[in-house]
């Protein structure tokens, strides 16, 4: 009697998620043929069709959603077997502390750590946001040992020495975030010059804390409000109760009634990189964050 077997419910399940063989083949890397097979394998194991063709592609049968429903949590359960056998094979282990500031740490460091968490399981990160120059202090401290920390122009001049550093392009640059109200929010792009007459919520900072102030080509910019976190900042964007300077790098974790726009501003000559930080004699730990970090960039480059 054919049996079912785990190649022939991720192919199944593909199949489904793509809505044609041909797809499924694509995004597998199998032969079309091979995915008919699997398929056919797979059906006679259940004794019962898994497909119906339409017009454009297939679609599940009920027989097919009961065995995908079935097979998503087989295959979950198969995964994370295998993560946690290659987390007894794999000495990169313990407890690493990460620091990094805010917008950093809202999209980029979170999905660097879902990667590391992915190529060695047995690392538990534990994060800690703040302004770089704390970051610096606790660094140098033994407390973390990863700093991502924003560097360039308006920021301090920070003392890397006996530090390792590795600068990272993140891209985007800065932009404003607009309520999906305000009468910008139907573009993806404006002018400084739209800019002009808009009120600016601020951060507030304790001394030596970089924070952003207004688009800074601006003259003599309206403030509104000042806030520490970024989280009442974006809240009062989404009130429509003004705007907010945005690094690109954040863009992507607005909240709702919130979006990002680029601004064109020939006069703004505004270099800003975010590095990482280690300590020269790095744990293995640290250096896999590292990676994780770098492959993260990559990948978001990919998407820009």
């Amino acid at each position: 009697m054919p049996e079912l077997t785990l190649t022939g419910l991720r192919v199944t399940l593909e199949v489904a998620q793509r809505g044609s063989f041909t797809a499924a083949a694509e995004a597998l890397g199998y032969t079309q043929s091979a995915v008919s097979r699997q398929i056919i394998a797979t059906e006679a194991a259940v004794g019962a069709p898994l497909f119906e063709r339409q017009a454009r592609g297939v679609r599940p049968t009920q027989s097919g959603e009961v065995l995908l429903r079935h097979a998503r949590h087989m295959l979950a359960h198969v995964e994370a077997a295998e993560l946690e056998i290659a987390g007894l094979r794999d000495r990169i282990a313990g407890r690493l502390a990460v620091g990094a500031y805010p917008t950093a740490a809202a999209a980029l460091v979170p999905r660097a750590i879902a990667r590391l968490h992915k190529a060695h399981p047995g690392v538990t990160v534990g994060l800690w946001e703040a302004g770089s120059p704390a970051q610096l202090r606790r660094l140098r401290a033994g407390r973390i040992e990863m700093a991502v920390v924003a560097i360039g122009e308006g920021l301090p001049d920070y003392d890397f020495t006996g530090l390792h550093v590795e600068v990272v392009q993140t891209g985007r640059g800065i932009g404003v975030a607009v309520s999906t109200d305000h009468p910008l929010a139907s573009r993806d792009q404006v002018h400084v010059a739209d800019l002009a007459r808009e009120a600016w919520i601020v951060g507030a900072g304790g001394e030596g804390e970089p924070q952003f102030g207004a688009w800074p080509t601006l003259e003599s910019p309206r403030v509104a409000y000042e806030t520490r976190g970024w989280q009442t900042r974006l809240g009062l964007v989404a009130a429509g109760l003004g705007v907010s300077v945005l690094p690109g790098l954040a863009a992507e974790t607005v909240p709702h009634g919130v979006k990002w726009l680029r601004v064109e501003d020939p006069a703004l000559v505004l270099r800003r990189e975010t590095v990482m930080v280690t300590a020269a004699d790095a744990s293995a730990a640290a250096r896999a964050m590292l990676q994780a970090m770098r492959d993260e960039i990559g990948s978001a480059a990919e998407r820009e």
